[in-house]
């Protein structure tokens, strides 16, 4: 549990899905209070949701000046006759979580446009601290056609993006969008979490004996993923740290997902493919030394709890 200075006020849009239902209830743990922003609902008896369409302007900015919870209308005015606190910080997940789930043009324009919203209504309401959802996709090889090796391993934040596919463009998008707005409005902090593929905690024994045993069919992944819980553990250190500006971290856990050491896979599936520094044995390959050692993140879930190899 947060101590009440460090216990934050935080509006989560996206919520509901497959990540944001794994982090908010880690927020929670740490003392924030937490706000769901979504076309549908949350399930957790302390989260309210605020049904918002984030490609709508001005519901993004009613929602980020919106009471937390129906009981709020009980709390006193402010000295200027305000009753409603500001939040401390955005978490923006909402998004068409891949290609393919409506129309190339929607998939762009939903996730641009509701970024765009997000950051500017947070930034121009006095929020000063943003965490954007962008991908490991953006590294140009989840949706690329056909087979496609990466630039380089491994896989950092450095890296020369170059995605060819829609959903992965509007990540990109949504990464300069925040660079821009950090630049407009000193003292804002905006992160964007590059973020691997989400394991949740039931998905490990039906799933992962494939992933593991079956290497071939996880190049796309770059053999890397995060767990739910642990990409909570994320959100909570990117809303803790402030006075970076614009960053990009990429999150994932610290391990490959395979049996064989990491430089033997890469060997084998990526052989053309140069590295770069000298990586651990057993390391991601879209690797997560800078929130580790910028933020401090610490591998909690690592699959082998969870998986007989």
């Amino acid at each position: 549990m947060a101590s009440s200075s460090s216990a934050k006020r935080i509006v989560f849009t996206g919520g509901s899905g497959k990540a944001g239902r794994h982090c908010i209830p880690y927020l929670l743990s740490k003392g924030h209070s937490v706000l769901n922003v979504d076309l549908l609902p949350l399930d957790h008896p302390k989260v309210h949701t605020l049904k918002t369409d984030l490609t709508d302007s001005g519901q993004v900015f009613n929602a980020l000046s919106s009471h937390f919870h129906l009981s709020h209308y009980e709390n006193p005015r402010g000295p200027e006759g305000v009753a409603v606190e500001k939040p401390d910080a955005v978490i923006h997940f909402a998004a068409y979580a891949r290609n393919m789930l409506v129309p190339d043009s929607e998939t762009f324009r939903g996730n641009v446009l509701s970024t765009y919203n997000v950051i500017e209504a947070a930034c121009k309401l006095g929020i000063k601290k943003v965490v954007i959802a962008s991908s490991e996709t953006t590294y140009g090889v989840c949706f690329a056609q056909g087979d496609v090796d990466y630039h380089c391993f491994p896989l950092e934040e450095d890296y020369d993006n170059d995605p060819e596919d829609t959903y992965a463009t509007s990540k990109l998008c949504g990464e300069r969008c925040a660079r821009s707005f950090a630049r407009r409005f000193p003292g804002t902090d905006i992160y964007a979490l590059r973020i691997g593929n989400v394991i949740e905690p039931h998905e490990y024994e039906p799933d992962f004996p494939d992933y593991v045993n079956k290497p071939e069919t996880r190049k796309r992944n770059a053999w890397s993923y995060i767990d739910a819980r642990d990409l909570g553990q994320i959100c909570d250190l990117c809303v803790q740290k402030d006075g970076l500006g614009f960053q990009v971290f990429n999150a994932t856990n610290d391990t490959i997902t395979t049996k064989e050491p990491t430089a033997e896979i890469l060997k084998r599936f990526a052989p053309s493919t140069p590295i770069t520094r000298e990586m651990g044995e057993y390391e991601a390959p879209l690797s997560n030394r800078k929130i580790r050692e910028v933020l401090g993140f610490r591998d909690v879930h690592d699959w082998r709890k969870y998986v007989k190899v």
